[in-house]
């Protein structure tokens, strides 16, 4: 608690004389003031990993439980930026865990259930794999800033090229679309002059039929001559 409370006077101490400061100008202030550590530890939990704590805790100020839990966190955000497959053995020395117990229990308790990460435990490889899953981004470290913007500017072009992609699809998609709808459009014309064509020859050999049945010696009268008896021919002699 002590720790805590310097820490916060401190804290308000710098914050009453940055307020009319601004940009590089604050960083100066720390240094001039003799109280650069601080400026370190600010560094550190922007940055930095448990492993740059220990190797320059003889000039950093001790560290909370809290921090030091904050920290190791912070540890394996930046483990998980470069390497999608963590495995045990390199995260057990970066956050200062002597078994496999302890280190799952702080990935799932302290890690994925706190939502900074997500991933799954491969006990059979004792790696921890954050691949295609989450895990949420730090402060740039110094000399990132340009691989950054050159990063988004791939992901930009990259982006760009695929709307044009995703446009020249939908537009080729429509094309075909327009050619169906013609071709379904064509044959139902066909169609209904094929049934008009038909409907037309049979109204007409209907109506031939009609023609025939009512015209004066036609089937009638053809029935009578069937009915009458044929006359015999006599061989000629």
């Amino acid at each position: 608690m002590d720790i805590e409370q310097k820490q916060a006077e401190l804290i308000d101490h710098f914050v009453n004389q940055a307020s009319t400061l601004k940009g590089s100008a604050l960083g100066s202030l720390l240094e001039e003031t003799g109280n650069s550590v601080h400026l370190d530890v600010l560094r550190l939990f922007a940055h930095g990993t448990w492993s740059d704590f220990k190797r320059n805790a003889e000039r950093l100020p001790q560290l909370s439980p809290e921090q030091t839990l904050k920290l190791k966190q912070l540890t394996v955000l930046t483990l998980a930026e470069t390497n999608k497959v963590l495995p045990y053995d390199q995260l057990m020395q970066e956050l200062d865990v002597t078994n496999v117990r302890e280190l799952e229990d702080f990935l799932i308790n302290e890690c994925m259930y706190a939502g900074i990460v997500r991933g799954k435990l491969d006990q059979l490889r004792r790696c921890f794999e954050v691949r295609v899953q989450f895990a949420a981004g730090r402060d740039l470290r110094p000399g990132q800033l340009g691989t950054m913007i050159q990063t988004l500017s791939s992901w930009l072009a990259t982006s760009d090229n695929l709307l044009v992609s995703i446009q020249d699809k939908i537009k080729w998609a429509d094309t075909v679309s327009d050619l169906d709808r013609k071709h379904k459009k064509d044959v139902e014309d066909k169609v209904e002059e094929v049934k008009k064509s038909l409907s037309l020859k049979a109204d007409i050999e209907f109506r031939g039929h009609e023609e025939v049945f009512s015209e004066p010696g036609g089937v009638m009268d053809y029935e009578e001559d069937r009915s009458r008896p044929k006359r015999r021919r006599h061989p000629i002699s």
